[in-house]
């Protein structure tokens, strides 16, 4: 059968560009809510603690429908449900009815990593796969960029529930065109079901050392990630913290997410050459030392732009990685149990660091909180750098000859 990677990674990426405007978006908009609902930051900050949660605890049921459901149709319906439920929080007229379609529409986009990198990975090769799957983030950052430029004018335009409407629908749309256009070759769902079942697949990959090492990398490391945890505080400090103009509040936001494409981009060049953990183990200590310099400014306009060049170098780069060494480290036969084991624990646990930070400005108030909250992403960052070290890459590429002709071929 005719996969065609390329267009795979094509359709792929522009739906995860799709859903991470919804990341760039939400920010904003619960800004807006807090003063419409009358909710506190807490509130949006558990809410944000809560839907990622529930779309990290549905991924693992993804190591099951795989075996049963293609991957493409796993991808249309997620991108179905996601664009519905963003859209439906036009309809919202209390805190409460934002919250339930918010929810959905991150569980709706539960697919988009592990079914959609095990798809990638499946299609290329290992010597591709750390420049495909860095690609595939780095297209939904691509997303994320022209949100950042034209996401608040938007709002101003035809508002928060207007902006809901449009990408809701657009995610529906590009949904629909994964479902008619993709194709699989469907080996490594035949690998999986030789391999026994996914409670089998999830024993093997629990049984190996080096991806337990893997998935710690990733929680610790989910307190100070790029998109969903850095933009949303970062744009919580500047805004009612520090306090510059809104112009200068939006410009240093959108040079944040701007950084969010070329750095995935190059990390996965140099990591297909060099290898991924020096890569990662990079990331981390750049980005405790950029969360370091934004918050040690103080209000000096100057350290706050080298926070944010350092962070936005930085704290983006480290995900695609790990998950392009999940990828060398999975024969087909467990791939999409290690992926949605990965994504149950990076995004369902590892979200449980923004409640934890929404505790922690509760009780200390907004002011001290949110620096003491960058304070503790340095950590996550510092110890993610350390739990890395173990990981034996030196075995980690299990490639068939088969998947490497596919790969170099597409």
């Amino acid at each position: 059968m005719d996969v065609r990677p390329g267009r795979s990674l094509g359709l792929l990426s522009a739906a995860h560009a799709v859903n991470h405007t919804f990341a760039v978006l939400l920010p904003p908009i619960f800004l807006a809510i807090i003063d419409e609902f009358g909710v506190t930051v807490q509130s949006v900050a558990f809410l944000a603690a809560f839907g990622s949660l529930a779309s990290g605890l549905v991924q693992l049921s993804y190591a099951e429908l795989t075996r049963h459901v293609s991957r493409k149709r796993l991808l249309a319906a997620g991108g179905l449900l996601f664009g519905g439920g963003f859209a439906a929080m036009s309809l919202a007229s209390s805190f409460m009815t934002f919250a339930i379609p918010n929810v959905a529409a991150r569980i709706g986009g539960s697919p988009q990593h592990p079914v959609g990198n095990g798809l990638l990975a499946e299609q290329y090769a290992p010597e591709r796969r750390g420049f495909a799957i860095s690609a595939h983030i780095a297209g939904g950052n691509l997303g994320t960029v022209l949100i950042a430029i034209i996401g608040t004018p938007l709002i101003a335009v035809i508002g928060w529930r207007g902006v809901s409407v449009v990408f809701g629908v657009v995610a529906m749309i590009i949904a629909l065109f994964i479902l008619a256009l993709v194709r699989e070759s469907g080996t490594d769902r035949e690998a999986a079901r030789a391999g026994g079942s996914s409670l089998d697949g999830l024993k093997r990959v629990l049984a190996d050392r080096d991806m337990r090492w893997v998935f710690l990398t990733s929680v610790l490391g989910g307190g100070g990630r790029g998109l969903g945890v850095v933009n949303l505080f970062v744009l919580i400090y500047l805004t009612r913290v520090i306090g510059p103009d809104e112009g200068t509040s939006g410009a240093m936001y959108g040079a944040l997410i701007i950084f969010s494409v070329p750095m995935p981009l190059l990390a996965g060049w140099l990591s297909d050459r060099f290898g991924r953990k020096p890569l990662i183990i990079a990331a981390y200590l750049g980005g405790a030392i950029g969360f370091g310099i934004f918050i040690f400014g103080g209000s000096s306009l100057i350290w706050l732009w080298a926070g944010i060049v350092v962070m936005g170098l930085f704290s983006f780069a480290e995900s695609p990685q790990l998950q392009a060494l999940l990828a060398d480290m999975s024969p087909a036969e467990n791939r999409d149990a290690a992926y949605a084991l990965y994504f149950t624990l990076a995004f369902g646990v590892g979200s449980l660091w923004t409640a934890v930070y929404g505790t922690v400005i509760e009780q200390l108030g907004e002011e001290v909180g949110v620096p003491v909250v960058f304070g503790l992403m340095a950590v996550s960052f510092l110890l993610a750098a350390l739990a890395t070290l173990p990981i034996r890459t030196e075995r980690a590429d299990r490639a068939t000859p088969e998947e490497r002709v596919e790969g170099l071929e597409a």
